[in-house]
C-alpha cells in the first residue's frame, strides 16, 4: 500500500536514524526479507541494520518479539536472544489479529505472497499464551531486557497484573495501550480513559509509564488525546501508513516530526534517549550485543 515502507536493511537503518533525529527516543524495529519483503525473524537480517543504527544514534533500540501472527514463538525470539537489546515488545495476550478488509482496496500487489497473507488474516490467531509470555520474560529478562508491554484490550492489563503480582515484572514498566486493531479494543476516547483508569487501579500511579498507539486514521488525533492525559506516544508506519487523511506518509520520520510539533504546541518536549532510559530503568546501550 505504500512505497515508503522500509524493506532492505539499509532502508530500515536510514529510516530509523531519521526518526531518531526527528525526536524519537525509542526505535521499535522489525525486519523483512530484503528479496521478498516478507516479515522475518532471521538474526542475520537484523545484524545488517542494528550496528548501523547504533553507530549513528543513541536512541533505545526495541526489538519485536511479535514479528508476525504467522511466526512460531522460537522464530519471533531469535533476534532478541542473539542481540540482547535494552528493550523488546511483549504482547500481553492472544487475539484475533486481522487486517483482511484492506485487501479489497488494493489492486496492484508488489509481491506474490501479500494477497494471501492479508486475506487469510481473517483466520489468524496471534498467539501469546501465559506460557509464551513467561518464556519471553525469563529468556530475555535474564539478559537485562525490559519490555514494551503491548495491551490490545482490557484483559491484557489483567494478564500483566498477573505477572506483576507474581514478581515476574517489576516497576517501572512500560504499558503500550493499543487501539483500533481489528480484533482488539476500538479507538474510542471512552476506551482510552477506561484503559488508563484500569491500569491505575491495578498497578497504582507511579509504578508504570504508559504510552498509546492507534492504528490507521486514528493515529494523530488519538495520540493527541493521550498526550493531553499525560501519556507517551508512539507513531510509525507499522501503525499507520498516512500522515493526514488520504495522504501517504513519506517516512517514519515525517510522522515523528508531526507528533513532535503537536506536542510542542501543548508545551511538551520529546524525551531524550537518556531520559527514556532513566524513566524505564534500562540497562544502557553499552550492554547490548550488536
Amino acid at each position: 500500500m505504500s512505497d515508503a515502507l522500509p524493506v532492505t536493511p539499509q532502508e530500515i537503518a536510514d529510516q530509523a536514524i531519521a526518526a531518531a533525529e526527528a525526536g524519537a527516543s525509542i526505535l521499535h524495529l522489525h525486519a523483512r526479507n530484503p528479496e521478498t519483503g516478507q516479515p522475518t525473524g532471521d538474526p542475520d537480517v537484523y545484524a545488517q541494520f542494528l550496528g548501523l543504527i547504533r553507530q549513528r544514534t543513541d536512541a533505545v533500540i526495541n526489538l519485536t518479539t511479535g514479528g508476525s501472527a504467522t511466526m512460531e514463538l522460537d522464530e519471533r525470539l531469535k533476534a532478541a536472544r542473539r542481540f540482547k537489546p535494552e528493550m523488546c515488545s511483549l504482547n500481553m495476550g492472544s487475539l484475533n489479529f486481522a487486517f483482511f478488509p484492506v485487501a479489497d482496496r488494493i489492486s496492484n500487489w508488489k509481491h506474490d505472497w501479500e494477497e494471501g497473507y492479508i486475506r487469510n488474516s481473517d483466520s489468524y490467531i496471534f498467539r501469546n499464551t501465559f506460557r509464551d509470555i513467561s518464556t519471553i520474560l525469563q529468556s530475555l529478562g535474564d539478559a537485562g531486557a525490559r519490555f514494551e508491554h503491548e495491551c490490545y484490550d482490557v484483559g491484557h492489563l489483567y494478564n500483566l497484573a498477573h505477572f506483576v503480582d507474581a514478581g515476574a515484572v517489576k516497576p517501572p514498566f512500560l504499558i503500550q495501550m493499543i487501539f483500533g486493531i481489528l480484533g482488539g479494543i476500538g479507538a474510542d476516547l471512552e476506551n482510552l480513559m477506561f484503559m488508563k483508569a484500569t491500569a491505575d487501579r491495578l498497578f497504582g500511579r507511579g509504578s508504570f509509564q504508559w504510552s498509546v498507539l492507534a492504528a490507521g486514521r486514528h493515529q494523530m488525533p488519538f495520540l493527541t488525546q493521550a498526550a493531553l492525559m499525560g501519556g507517551h506516544v508512539r507513531v510509525g508506519l507499522e501503525d499507520s501508513l498516512f500522515i493526514e487523511r488520504g495522504v501517504l506518509a513519506q517516512s517514519n520520520a515525517q510522522q515523528v516530526e508531526k507528533i513532535v510539533r503537536i506536542l510542542r504546541e501543548m508545551g511538551h518536549e520529546p524525551a531524550t534517549p537518556a531520559e527514556a532510559r532513566a524513566m524505564l530503568a534500562l540497562k544502557g546501550g553499552d550492554r547490548v550485543e550488536f
